[in-house]
């Protein structure tokens, strides 16, 4: 089976001894305690699920600052945005070295998990556009990624954590929230050895559908890992629940039994494009997957990255040199007229834009609310019916 990323192991940083749980949360009762943010608390549940192996806890200003510039921590291992808790207030903890981390997506702050801090750093002005032009491309306050980040404080708290529970997520997805051990272990129990995984934060429309069959029968792989992110997104955008239900209906009526794993992992979107896209082939390597789909303007929003600009960046010399995991690179996907079926647009040369459906995010949205299906060719009706229920009733 693939390596985790510089590991030989995954590194959990959940604390799965029910002795030391009770002990570390009896523990924590006591501890000052920080109410961090929800960045903070998405990248608390992803040490935790051991999808950001080999990391051990939130990076200091220095890895950061190396990470935003050059991919790499100060010790040289590769990884392609910051892993940071950021804060506007530390009074609450003084000088305290270990703290109790204290959840912000659930009703009473329970504690998510236990940190040791090793620092406490300001970043400047000029340090957080800099780390915002490097990981989002961009320092405009309207990027829902800069928005967000240039939000979250400019106090560094760094150090090792102790995981305690995996937030909303396990209790709101118990069918689709995994952990990246969960699904190695699952892969095996498969008995795959290649997996070509795809990212999404929307339904699956036909488009995607074939996508996942295209790269499955172009590298050969023995299963689809369908990964889909439960945490927050941009207004506007569909909710877990309604994406989750869609896309288990599409898994159910139109791929064939036990070739396809439904799950979800706790992580707020960064709309960060490139960066995020090499972010999405860390974790899923850390999953276990072979191969990794990579679409048009993946993890992009608006106009601020090119269309393939998340594929090239798989050709920088120290993501080569980093990554096990192949990436699949994909074409704009939609309906052929002509041909009667779902293919790349660069695979088409002889089509126009009149010959392939195509509709705006935007114009799914007035049918859905309006209760009109789109095509079946853009999407499976037992899905737009789902889609519809959601529009109309929100």
């Amino acid at each position: 089976m693939i390596k985790p990323h510089g590991a030989d192991a995954l590194t959990p940083l959940f604390v799965y001894d029910s002795e030391k749980h009770h002990a570390l949360a009896k523990e924590a009762e006591s501890l000052p305690s920080l109410l961090i943010n929800s960045a903070a608390a998405g990248n608390a549940v992803m040490l935790g699920a051991g999808y950001f192996t080999p990391l051990k806890g939130f990076m200091n200003l220095a890895d950061a600052v190396s990470v935003c510039e050059k991919m790499q921590t100060t010790d040289g291992l590769f990884w392609p945005t910051p892993v940071l808790n950021m804060t506007d207030n530390v009074a609450a903890i003084g000088d305290a070295k270990r703290i109790a981390l204290r959840d912000p997506n659930v009703e009473g702050n329970p504690v998510l998990a236990v940190m040791d801090i090793e620092a406490i750093e300001e970043a400047s002005d000029a340090q957080i556009d800099a780390m915002s032009e490097q990981v989002y491309g961009t320092t405009d306050p309207e990027h829902p990624g800069v928005k967000t980040f240039k939000s979250l404080g400019k106090t560094v708290l760094s150090g090792p954590i102790e995981v305690l529970n995996f937030s909303y997520f396990q209790q709101d997805f118990p069918d689709t929230f995994r952990t990246a051990v969960e699904i190695r272990n699952e892969i095996q129990e498969h008995g795959w050895n290649k997996v070509v995984a795809f990212q999404t934060r929307n339904p699956m429309h036909r488009a995607h559908e074939e996508l996942c069959r295209m790269a499955q029968k172009a590298v050969n792989a023995d299963g689809i890992l369908i990964h889909m992110l439960l945490g927050k997104l941009k207004p506007g955008d569909i909710p877990a629940p309604v994406r989750d239900a869609s896309i288990r209906k599409m898994v159910e009526l139109y791929f064939p039994p036990n070739t396809v794993m439904i799950t979800g992992y706790g992580f707020d979107m960064l709309y960060a494009g490139p960066r995020e896209a090499l972010l999405h082939a860390v974790f899923r390597q850390n999953c276990g997957c072979t191969h990794f789909i990579v679409g048009r303007d993946h993890a992009g929003v608006g106009d601020y990255y090119g269309a393939f600009d998340a594929q090239t960046i798989f050709d920088t010399p120290i993501v080569a040199e980093s990554l096990l995991i192949e990436v699949f690179r994909a074409d704009h996907t939609a309906w052929s007229k002509k041909l009667n079926q779902v293919v790349m647009m660069r695979d088409a040369p002889d089509h126009t834009k009149e010959d392939f459906v195509l509709l705006s995010g935007t114009k799914v949205r007035e049918m859905l609310g309006q209760g009109i299906a789109p095509p079946p060719e853009f999407t499976r009706p037992e899905c737009a019916k789902i889609l519809m229920d959601h529009y109309q009733n929100s």
